[in-house]
């Protein structure tokens, strides 16, 4: 054994360009029997062209959510942070003392994060407006991003998964339909948000049996594993057992086509609010006879990628990754590709083996690799909104998806860093602060079958560099 941890050792003297990898490093690779192959490292200072660890670095990998950096840093260069997402609402028809003789129009540009409180607020404007009864259709207006056919069972098998929605141009409080489970005595009652006009729920979870409860017990965590959530016509059909002993858990279901969702959503919000809709849900476009009625502006961009790094929300990523294609509709990935590229190319670098696929790293395709990740990190230090990209990344310990890693040890508030999990990959990349002061570029990538266990080799990195 002893020789064989000497033989990989010296691989990975051999084939890194600078300093060996760290002794703890090293064993916990061996631990997590993850072969140097499959691992691809680069760490340099912030302001130095010459790595001080680089291993396999030039290996095009799956990087997973890391490529999150990729779009968020050409997002703020491209867009800027102030950058807003509009929704328009026109008017196709006369209004007379507040009822509207056609029909009621909204345009999505790609608000990343149109949540149902900011529609809610939106739709009290248009009643402050005077609009209160429309006697035609809600138009929806979805022509600003390029149609394209998604199947959110593709990526995972997980079709209600809420990762797996597709870009929409109106895309509303991310299609979810949020679920808590409150055990109350022998039945579980279930709370469905927001409220869904024309669609019921039909409740049938059971309590879990005691056995079933006391295997469940041991991780809650896993109690999503034993319901099940379909849409069947106008009905959310809820099944299976809940373990009650798990007290009340929520979950985040997509059931719904964005455009009935949004349909569903507003019916339901515009008659709490006194109004009426005579019509039905359409889809189609703006004509050049409708007048322009009223705006809602989304967040800043900086404001908005924190979620996007901090959570790794992959449907926002994907739409930042859309409209980073300019001004153009409809918005489409190829337009996307090309103008990232062309960015890459104007700030000088070269990254022949980038594979892009949506932005987001929920992709079993994309691919770059740990030296340009790295490259890509020092250029963002030098970009005007270095501060603003550097904030948006998990801190050590304290939020994000960094909120229980490192938070027990010297790393507690030291290191800005992205992380990524896919099967079969584990990723990490972004700042280190050494107790000397020394700022630390960190890429660490992971493409193995025994990926998962691949954090400890992760976090001994990230915690040798800090001793630095």
């Amino acid at each position: 054994m002893k020789f064989l941890s000497t033989l990989f050792f010296c691989g990975l003297l051999a084939s890194a360009h600078a300093a060996p990898l760290p002794r703890p490093v090293v064993k916990a690779l061996q631990q997590a029997h993850i072969p140097l192959s499959s691992v691809g490292i680069e760490v340099r200072e912030i302001k130095t062209r010459t790595p001080l660890i680089s291993v396999h670095s030039n290996n095009a990998m799956n990087p997973a959510s890391t490529m999150k950096l990729l779009t968020t840093y050409a997002g703020l260069e491209l867009l800027g942070p102030a950058h807003t997402w509009k929704t328009e609402a026109y008017l196709n028809g006369q209004m007379e003392q507040g009822v509207l003789h056609g029909d009621l129009i909204l345009k999505g540009y790609g608000d990343p994060k149109f949540t149902v409180e900011q529609f809610w607020l939106w739709l009290r404007e248009l009643r402050s407006r005077g609009l209160r009864e429309i006697q035609g259709n809600l138009v929806l207006d979805r022509s600003a991003f390029e149609p394209v056919p998604h199947d959110p069972a593709v990526f995972d098998n997980e079709p209600i998964r809420p990762y797996n929605v597709g870009s929409d141009a109106l895309l509303l409080n991310f299609n979810a339909v949020h679920l808590r489970f409150i055990p109350d005595g022998e039945q579980i009652r279930v709370i469905s948000e927001p409220e869904l006009a024309g669609i019921k729920l039909d409740n049938r979870i059971t309590p879990a049996s005691a056995a079933a409860d006391a295997n469940v017990l041991a991780s809650c965590s896993n109690w999503n594993d034993t319901v099940s959530a379909q849409l069947q016509d106008d009905t959310i059909l809820l099944q299976g057992s809940f373990p009650a002993q798990c007290g009340e858990c929520e979950q985040n279901v997509c059931l719904i086509p964005p455009p009935r969702y949004l349909y569903s959503v507003f019916r339901a919000l515009w008659q709490e609010m006194g109004g009426t809709l005579q019509g039905e849900m359409v889809e189609g476009g703006v004509p050049a006879s409708a007048t322009f009625f009223s705006v809602h502006h989304s967040q800043p961009l900086g404001e908005l990628i924190r979620d996007i790094n901090k959570f790794s929300n992959n449907v926002m990523a994907r739409q930042l990754f859309l409209s980073l294609g300019g001004n153009e509709e409809p918005a489409s990935v190829a337009r996307s590709k090309l103008v990232l590229y062309k960015w890459l190319a104007q700030k000088k670098l070269n990254f022949p083996e980038l594979v892009l696929e949506n932005g987001a790293g929920l992709s079993r395709y994309e691919r770059i690799s740990p030296h340009n990740l790295a490259l890509l990190l020092q250029s963002a230090q030098h970009s005007p909104f270095a501060a603003e990209f550097t904030a948006s990344l998990p801190i050590a310990g304290v939020d994000g998806t960094l909120k229980k890693r490192l938070n027990g040890s010297a790393m507690l508030n030291q290191a800005h860093l992205k992380t990524g999990s896919l099967e079969g990959i584990k990723s990490v990349a972004g700042y280190v602060q050494s107790r000397s002061g020394k700022q630390w570029v960190m890429v660490f990538l992971i493409n193995h079958a025994n990926a998962a266990a691949g954090q400890p080799a992760q976090d001994a990195l990230i915690e040798w560099l800090q001793r630095q």
